[in-house]
């Protein structure tokens, strides 16, 4: 049973008599505060029944019951005593809806149980936006197939709204744990099997395609299926902006603090997207310190650590450092060997060890292409329906063996050149313009246009959010030094064998 459905508290023609005043009593407030504000705070209200001289009547959470009691309780209790020629007091308790039986699950999609989501029949599929039957077979058909985070106890269609999709094969059983990542999952095991909260927040951080997302999800998963009474709200950084922006324009921010501060367990994917978003830091600093402060569980990750965050207020990345600071390091030949096997046993197609090995070996990079290379070869060996070896696996992947040869980072480069330079991997982001170390700063950015695809912004902010008229100039000035300094030549040519071997 959902929100603005009536629970029984009353039998006969007494109960259906409170019933029609009570929609009356709905019908002259949405008319007196305007559609808005009566969405966001008066819609959800239920109808509990009269318990002596008092109306009772029952929200989702607290901030909504103290937000009423604190701004609409004279005057419910006024348009009660209109209709019940008495006075009349009014009392908020806040009640979690109740969890959908089975049957109520199959019969309406929008309130299906989470706890019931995956065992749908297939043919019968329902997402929880409402999609059925061949809207989902649609998504499975675009690679999308996902199931909406719900938690069952306080969570509300708005919840489902907003949060992000979840992906069914990123759950703890399928991550493989490997040195590089030992750290991180062990601690988002910790939070999502806790009862209380471990630390506040888990702060996951690593490269593209290192397996934060896959935790986030893993620890939203578990929450679901073992944890349902917990409302839960997981979405990317992008998002919350998103849904922040929305809510200034329609001048909505009640309800979207509201929101956001009382849920259990809030997660925010690739944080550094709020970086030089003032406006939209300054309502998640709040946000943050509300539900820390309410000992609500806060999961953020992010490509840098929390110190490390560009565009980023100083305070907040304090907040940030407040709790446990996970680093997710590039994979290792072992832990990629150890993925791929476990990938290979659930595709169907015999994969010689040897190509195992050999992938292993030559993509470094990530986890994702790593096992995007793994699904080209079966798809290869399924479609044409040849047997996978090495040299069918060599000719599959020119373009991704190829390009894996000859990528470097603009981190690798940095790190390079400081330790040929004898300086601090700092300097490269410093404002110092020694020249013994704006030289090697200048090399490095030479280099990072050479041999990687990045642009000139990118570049730039890469060495400490310099301008790209910055790395134009080192650039060029690398270029005529060259032609005129026959041993700083051979230094760059030096670095250039280096990072490409």
């Amino acid at each position: 049973m959902s929100y603005g459905e009536r629970r029984p508290a009353g039998q006969g023609e007494d109960r259906k008599h409170l019933d029609e005043q009570w929609a009356r009593v709905r019908v002259r407030l949405r008319n007196e505060v305007g559609e808005n504000a009566f969405s966001s705070w008066l819609k959800p209200l239920i109808l509990v029944g009269p318990r002596g001289d008092k109306i009772r009547m029952a929200v989702p959470s607290r901030f909504m019951r103290d937000w009423i009691n604190g701004n609409y309780s004279q005057r419910l209790a006024e348009l009660w005593a209109e209709e019940r020629n008495a006075a009349v007091g009014i009392e908020v308790v806040v009640q979690p809806p109740a969890r959908p039986t089975p049957r109520e699950s199959q019969d309406t999609p929008l309130r299906s149980s989470p706890a019931t989501a995956r065992a749908t029949p297939s043919n019968e599929t329902a997402d929880t936006t409402g999609h059925t039957n061949s809207d989902a077979r649609t998504h499975e058909a675009n690679g999308e197939r996902r199931a909406s985070l719900v938690s069952t106890g306080g969570t509300d269609m708005r919840d489902l709204e907003i949060s992000a999709s979840l992906d069914p094969r990123f759950t703890f059983d399928k991550f493989i744990v490997g040195k590089p990542n030992e750290l991180a999952y062990a601690a988002a095991r910790r939070v999502a099997e806790a009862e209380a909260v471990p630390f506040n927040p888990l702060f996951l951080y690593g490269g593209v395609g290192l397996g934060k997302t896959h935790l986030m999800h893993a620890i939203a998963w578990h929450l679901r299926d073992h944890r349902p009474e917990k409302r839960v709200i997981y979405l990317s950084a992008e998002k919350f902006m998103y849904q922040f922006i929305r809510a200034l324009r329609t001048k909505d921010t009640v309800a979207f603090k509201e929101q956001f501060r009382s849920v259990d367990v809030l997660m925010i994917d690739d944080v550094q997207f709020i970086g030089n978003r003032d406006a939209t830091q300054e309502e998640f600093f709040h946000t943050f310190n509300a539900l820390v402060d309410q000992n609500r569980q806060v999961v953020i990750s992010a490509d840098k650590s929390p110190n490390d965050l560009e565009g980023v207020q100083e305070r907040m990345k304090s907040r940030l450092g407040w709790g446990l600071v996970a680093d997710i390091h590039p994979t290792t030949y072992e832990l990629r060997l150890g993925i791929l096997e476990s990938k290979a046993e659930s595709v169907g197609v015999v994969i010689p060890r040897r190509v195992l090995e050999f992938l292993a070996h030559k993509i470094t990079s990530n986890v994702r292409e790593l096992e995007g290379a793994l699904n080209r070869i079966v798809a290869h060996a399924t479609l044409v329906g040849r047997s996978v070896t090495l040299e069918t696996t060599q000719e599959v992947l020119t373009d991704l063996l190829r390009a894996n040869d000859r990528r470097v980072t603009i981190e690798e480069i940095q790190r390079k050149v400081a330790e040929h330079f004898n300086i601090r991997i700092s300097d490269m982001h410093s404002a110092r313009r020694a020249r013994s170390v704006a030289r090697p700063r200048q090399i490095a950015m030479y280099l990072a246009k050479q041999l990687t695809s990045r642009s000139l912004p990118e570049i730039g902010r890469k060495f400490g959010g310099r301008d790209h008229t910055t790395v134009m100039h080192a650039v060029k000035k690398v270029e005529e030094l060259k032609g005129t300094d026959h041993r700083f030549a051979e230094d760059v040519e030096l670095l250039r064998r280096m990072l490409e071997g």
